[in-house]
């Protein structure tokens, strides 16, 4: 199936938020205000994957910082985005359900990646539950442990890192 990744606007804030609840569990889902605040900062630090219908089919997003590390307040506080900052924070990748086992997890990844190297960025940084560390390091990230993170109430996050 033709897929198009494109940046998010305003406009998608719904779907995305629709798209959000599904993959993750409410305490750790984005709710509507935090997804327009997202947009309104940094929508070209936010890719949306639509099929040929141009349905949202899944998404990646993240803020850019000096910050090395990804802190909870990043999640909710937009503003703490730095246009100019040199790493660049992946606060969640979401797809449907029913388009996942088709790569395209991988190339929303590589879009975002591809982002950061060409607006010279340190790495790109992330956190995930242990479950996920084995998937993140085929991507070439490396796990640098459990991270500080208690996001959704988790305590159990592992920041990982991708340094270019």
């Amino acid at each position: 199936m033709e897929m198009k990744i494109r940046n998010a606007t305003l406009e998608d804030a719904v779907e995305l938020t629709r798209v959000e609840s599904i993959n993750f569990p409410a305490i750790e889902a984005a709710k509507i205000d935090t997804m327009k605040c997202r947009l309104n900062y940094y929508p070209n630090h936010f890719f949306v994957m639509e099929n040929s219908q141009g349905g949202i089919v899944g998404f990646i997003n993240g803020m850019v910082t000096n910050m090395k590390d990804l802190m909870d307040g990043m999640y909710t506080n937009a503003a703490m985005h730095d246009e100019k900052g040199e790493w660049q924070m992946i606060f969640g990748l979401s797809i449907l359900p029913g388009y996942r086992g088709n790569g395209y997890s991988k190339r929303l990844f590589n879009s975002m990646i591809e982002a950061a190297k060409q607006e010279h960025r340190k790495g790109v940084v992330l956190t995930c539950k242990e479950e996920l560390v084995a998937y993140y390091e085929k991507l070439g990230f490396k796990d640098e442990g459990k991270s500080n993170s208690k996001h959704g109430g988790v305590e159990q996050w592992h920041q990982m890192r991708l340094t270019f």
